[in-house]
């Protein structure tokens, strides 16, 4: 008969796939081997799919890709120690955005936490106010089981986010046996929990005052019918926005009266001065969790009311729209704006209907906002709840496996270093069939766009903020296994066919005119839209 150990991890992990779980990201170790039994015979049952990965931080954003893909919780189990705070980085992410990422961690007997023993840490909400709910599981069957429901309901629920189930586990941590499932008791059905949803009020606003909704991650997704919509690529809104939105804020003569923040934006400086602007009156959609109000201007929150707009307000910022995109067009078609504007424009452009999309969050994600044309029936993602680079690479990975079609990412240079690990998959995994398209620049290109950037930093700069490499991203290829091909941004659409497996496309660039090129695409497209303004004044 197995130990008190197996039982329980038997237990819990019976209780997640009764709950729905259908995917576990699992990293090595010992104290956790109670749990790799476990869920390597769920998996040979066909009860869940199992994902091995040997590094925790990113196996932390392989569930959180999972999770972001499918829907569903996804639990990542981690053994005792350090290995529990390497998912805090997927964590922190999971509860800003919104994705119900379980932390699954085994742990040493609470009695020796504190006594010097090995690889032992108090893992007791080790962390903090970032997850929905926090449990130390019992070691009676039921109990246990309950603890489970209440955990998925919290981390599935009206606002979505990561849990945490901590296990302490005493040895013996090895099974005598492999059976699956395992007994239940009496009378413990699994426990439905319905969320939840209160009414929400509409928005106290004029419907016939020109009115701009501003929409980002997170977008409830109401329709927007006859308002300029300037949205993120990964808002709701997105496909159905003003291409050229977040080059117009700025202009006076479409300056609204009234803003609906949709989500939560955070990508455009001009975003963030148009929603601190007394002049404007701000107010919020209710989504799944807190508003977004960094200003503190926002007036109310709650639901979208009927809206009469006035034809000729929308009519103003889609003329305004349509002489902003043929200017930037004209100069990415001549070859002198910024490399990573035309590949973004050139990859949305090219992907097959039905793929996914992963953007890393430093210029790739604002790249595609800036240039791309919006477009239906892609899936977009970026990790912008604490937008931070960590994990992209295995959050790309976990989309591609949750999503079912064909994937693709568009990483830079350190964003990809940042996370080659992600890159590393054992024979037995599944493999994630993914294009990632990497611009190499050689170094930190965005920060050649923010202040540390201007010309009187320029001796600092290039050591502490351009982090110049000399990685061969075509050896990194070679020696993860994967296919690797260099492109220019015009050959893109030649390689974008979907096929199967991972594989790198690098796109070779040079950051030291990027200030220069986006001062002067800013110029060009300024003129424009003054232009067309002033043509229908």
């Amino acid at each position: 008969m197995s130990g008190p150990a197996t039982r329980t991890a038997r237990a819990i992990v019976d209780e997640l796939v009764r709950g729905g779980v259908t995917d576990v990201v699992l990293c090595p170790g010992s104290r956790n081997a109670p749990f790799a039994f476990a869920l390597h015979a769920a998996d040979a049952a066909g009860a869940l799919r199992l994902h091995v990965r040997i590094d925790e931080r990113g196996a932390g954003f392989l569930a959180l890709g999972l999770a972001r893909g499918s829907g569903r919780p996804v639990p990542v189990c981690t053994t005792s120690g350090t290995a529990v705070a390497n998912l805090h980085p997927a964590v922190l992410e999971a509860a800003h955005s919104g994705v119900p990422v379980i932390a699954l961690t085994a742990d040493r007997p609470t009695d020796l936490v504190g006594t010097g023993a090995s690889q032992t840490i108090d893992q007791h909400g080790l962390f903090g106010t970032a997850v929905r709910q926090f449990a130390t599981a019992s070691t009676d069957d039921r109990r246990v089981r309950a603890q489970v429901c209440r955990l998925l309901a919290a981390a599935a629920g009206p606002w979505p986010g990561p849990v945490h189930l901590n296990v302490p586990l005493a040895e013996p941590l090895v099974p005598a046996d492999e059976a699956w499932p395992p007994g239940r008791p009496d009378g413990a059905p699994w426990t439905a929990v319905a969320p939840s949803v209160p009414h929400v009020p509409p928005l106290p606003l004029d419907p016939t005052a020109p009115t701009l909704v501003i929409a980002g991650q997170g977008d409830p997704g109401p329709d927007y019918d006859g308002l300029p919509v300037v949205a993120e690529p990964g808002s709701a809104a997105w496909a159905g926005a003003l291409r050229a939105g977040p080059w117009l804020l700025d202009e006076p003569a479409l300056r609204p009266q009234q803003v609906i923040v949709a989500g939560r934006p955070t990508l455009h400086r001009p975003v963030q001065r148009l929603l601190a602007d007394p002049a404007v009156a701000v107010y919020a959609l209710a989504g799944s969790g807190p508003w977004t109000d960094v200003p503190a201007t926002v007036r109310a929150v709650g639901s979208l009311p009927t809206m009469l707009p006035d034809p000729a307000w929308y009519d103003a910022w889609l003329a305004a729209d349509r002489a902003a995109s043929a200017a930037l067009d004209a100069v990415l078609d001549a070859g002198q704006a910024p490399i990573g504007l035309r590949l973004a424009r050139e990859l949305v452009a090219g992907l097959p209907a039905g793929a996914a999309l992963t953007l890393g969050s430093s210029n790739p994600v604002r790249d595609v906002a800036l240039a791309a044309r919006p477009r239906a029936g892609l899936t977009v993602l970026a990790n912008r709840g604490v937008a931070g680079i960590d994990g992209t690479v295995s959050t790309a990975a976990g989309l591609a496996l949750a999503h079912g079609g064909p994937a693709y990412a568009l990483l830079g240079d350190l964003t990809l270093l940042h996370d080659v690990t992600g890159l590393v998959i054992g024979p037995e995994e599944q493999r994630p069939d993914l294009t990632i398209v990497v611009l190499n620049d050689r170094g930190g290109g965005i920060f050649g766009l923010l202040e540390q950037g201007a010309p009187q930093y320029a001796g600092a700069f290039e050591r502490v903020f351009g982090t110049p490499h000399t990685v061969d991203l075509a050896a990194l290829a070679a020696a993860v296994g994967i296919q690797h091909t260099a492109v220019a941004p015009a050959d893109l659409a030649g390689v974008l066919a979907p096929a199967p497996g991972i594989r790198m496309i690098e796109v070779p660039a040079d950051r030291s005119t990027l200030r220069a090129a986006h001062a002067e695409l800013r110029k060009v497209i300024g003129a424009a839209v003054a232009e067309a303004v002033a043509g229908r004044a």
